[in-house]
């Protein structure tokens, strides 16, 4: 059954997606990191080159020539894409097919918009019967 991780409390959602994604390809996991927004995969594409001066996290796009040798993908169109370990969801909603990866991240800020639809995702995995691994951070 898949893994449900919810870290809440996070003062920056997208540097807290790096720090994580980073943490998985040290464990030779493979990640997608799930959004819809391309303002939110421009800033992440700079981010994993930058959120660290020691860490190098090597990822493309999702429909890129290097994806499928690349651990970490970026953007929504995952439906046939398989073979990867972790989503990474910053979504406001879960993808339909969350459940074909080992583990699922989500990730909370302080803001209150964000908490509401981070307690809206958490019920959910909660009501389909998964097991939720909680952290707060800060």
């Amino acid at each position: 059954m898949t893994q449900i991780y919810f870290y809440s409390g996070a003062a920056n959602k997208l540097n807290t997606a790096c720090k994580i994604t980073a943490k998985a390809i040290q464990q030779d996991l493979k990640v997608i990191i799930y959004t819809i927004d391309p303002v939110v995969i421009e800033q992440l594409d700079t981010l994993l080159w930058t959120f660290s001066p020691s860490s190098f996290v090597p990822h493309v796009r999702i429909h890129d020539k290097l994806a499928k040798v690349t651990p970490v993908l970026l953007g929504h169109e995952i439906e046939q894409i398989s073979g990867y370990d972790v989503l990474l969801n910053l979504h406001h909603q879960c993808p339909s097919n969350f459940d074909g990866f080992q583990r699922v991240v989500e990730i909370a800020e302080n803001s209150s918009e964000d908490k509401q639809v981070a307690r809206i995702r958490y019920r959910f995995y909660q009501e389909k019967g998964y097991v939720i691994n909680h952290y707060k951070l800060g």
